[in-house]
């Protein structure tokens, strides 16, 4: 019994070899996995370079600016970026202060207040809505919600909130205020999805800490829950700034799209993806064809500026927070 013993422990402890094929697959699989990483870095620099190469003729042309001009008229081939520019910053920032505390509130509901079936089934819910076409919201939104927000919601804002310069003007029905309504609306799943998937992961030991140093379900949730989970709280809220930002055809549909810079959300607008959608397969020039590739540029630079400042964000915000648990 003992030399059988001693001859397993003796086993045990022989190392395993690796043969040379199997070295030379993790080679191979490495290698493949680093062409997979690299052709995602080749295929945006490839995206960037023929949109600088299109771009070039507006380029030279208008120079730094185009970013700031407020003309947009084809036939005279004068053109400026401004109120693209204005119409997607403005209607993205304020759909996101719009989503943000709904979706935020909703995935709490799901994963710490509602009963378990129910909050799956809510899940389920909110899930099917990210799944829906973009057009559909759209349709919806030109069909529905305009006419609603154009008989109700509007001359109510007009009539009570009139003497601010965001709602005055006329009651038009589409609008900066549709679009930033259809926006909030198509954001929120994507939030609350993400929001609820970071919330889940949060240990329950420390909910169970808190709760055991006598804190009610809202101090839980406000001291050990949210900080816990504010980096992903922070990376849900910028990945759908990006989707807010690059929707092109919910926003045609329900935005007015009209070249002008307005302080009135009841005043239509127009934004960068939407000029591209509707102008880009009428151009009546090769420079018009330019002009726009070079919109199609500054909304890529948009796009990339917004993830990296995100990335600075949660990495910092995360800093913090290990340093304080030190």
């Amino acid at each position: 019994m003992t030399s059988a013993v001693n001859t397993e422990a003796t086993q045990s402890k022989t190392p395993v070899i690796i043969s040379g094929n199997n070295a030379w697959g993790d080679r191979l699989f490495r290698w493949i996995t680093l062409g997979f990483s690299a052709s995602i870095l080749l295929i945006l620099l490839l995206m960037a370079f023929e949109m600088i190469k299109e771009s070039l003729p507006a380029i030279r042309k208008f120079g730094w600016g185009f970013t700031i001009g407020k003309d947009w008229d084809p036939v005279q081939e004068q053109f400026g970026a401004l109120p693209f520019l204005y119409g997607s910053v403005v209607s993205s920032i304020l759909a996101i202060l719009l989503a943000t505390p709904l979706s935020v509130g909703t995935a709490l509901f799901i994963t710490d207040i509602a009963p378990k079936k129910f909050g799956g089934a809510v899940s389920s819910l909110v899930e099917l809505l990210a799944a829906i076409p973009s057009v559909i919201y759209g349709l919806w939104g030109v069909l529905v919600m305009a006419p609603w927000l154009q008989k109700t919601v509007q001359p109510f804002l007009i009539d009570h909130f009139g003497f601010i310069p965001l709602f005055q003007g006329a009651p038009y029905g589409v609008s900066m205020l549709a679009a930033v309504f259809i926006l909030m609306i198509m954001i929120v799943p994507i939030i609350t999805s993400i929001t609820k998937e970071v919330l889940t992961a949060v240990p329950t030991a420390q909910k169970e800490a808190a709760y055991a140093l006598g804190a009610t379900r809202w101090e839980m949730l406000r001291i050990a829950l949210l900080p816990y989970a504010r980096s992903g709280i922070l990376g849900a809220v910028i990945l759908g700034l990006g989707r807010a930002i690059g929707e092109t055809m919910a926003v045609t549909m329900v935005i007015g799209n009209t070249p002008q810079i307005a302080l009135s959300l009841l005043a239509p607008g127009y934004t960068m993806p939407s000029v591209i959608a509707n102008e880009f397969a009428e151009t009546t020039s090769k420079f018009h064809s330019s002009v726009l590739m070079e919109i199609g540029l500054i909304l890529l630079v948009v796009t990339l500026v917004i993830n990296v400042m995100a990335r600075l964000l949660i990495w910092s915000v995360t800093r913090g927070s290990a340093g304080r648990n030190a």
